[in-house]
């Protein structure tokens, strides 16, 4: 119900940017908090109970698509966007590899039709542990004061700077509608633009 809201809203022209994965692991139990999604990458379902009520749970990327599909037929374009890690030097050495999550965004949208048909893959939180990897630890566990997800302000804006990054190496027309030009980012602690990561072999070695 909560993609049928903002698909309402949705207006032909606009730009939606869906990130999701932080809450979406774990197992269905009877104890389901109601986020975690049928594990596979395709039209799998899973069965479970939610308050009560017998519920038909889909896959990440069948809701990715599902919602895409969803606000592309009201005109937009959509990107799906890679979640930003925790902390990548939580270990006390830095640590990044692509999960599952960031694979399922990627077929999302290459099952959808990618950037011919209005789909836009941002690879967000590989963006993110490059410059986290560049700011180094004591930097980086300086700025998550909670835990190994929630970031400060300063580290926030961080993430927010490499998405732009992430935006602007990539395809997207939206890219050229951001204020900074891509030399005044790659020049700074975000470093350069990942190579290739719409192809195959990209996303499944991550």
């Amino acid at each position: 119900g909560r993609f049928d809201t903002v698909a309402g809203l949705v207006q032909s022209g606009d730009w939606v940017i869906m990130e999701f994965g932080h809450n979406d692991g774990g197992s269905l139990s009877t104890t389901d908090n109601g986020r975690t999604d049928c594990f596979g990458d395709g039209t799998q379902t899973c069965q479970t109970t939610y308050n009560g009520v017998a519920e038909t749970v889909l896959t990440f990327p069948a809701y990715l698509k599902n919602a895409a599909t969803k606000m592309s037929a009201k005109g937009a374009k959509v990107i799906i966007s890679a979640a930003t890690p925790n902390n990548v030097w939580e270990s006390g050495s830095f640590s990044w590899s692509a999960d599952r999550f960031y694979y399922y965004c990627w077929l999302a949208v290459q099952q959808l039709g990618g950037p011919s048909k209005g789909f836009y893959f941002v690879p967000h939180g590989e963006y993110a542990a490059q410059a986290m990897k560049n700011l180094g630890a004591t930097t980086i566990n300086a700025n998550y004061p909670n835990d190994h997800t929630h970031t400060a302000p300063y580290l926030a804006d961080v993430m927010h700077k490499a998405f732009v990054l992430g935006l602007e190496c990539g395809t997207s027309a939206l890219a050229k509608l951001a204020k900074n030009t891509t030399a005044s980012l790659t020049s700074t602690y975000l470093g350069a633009c990942i190579d290739n990561y719409n192809s195959t072999v990209h996303a499944l070695l991550r």
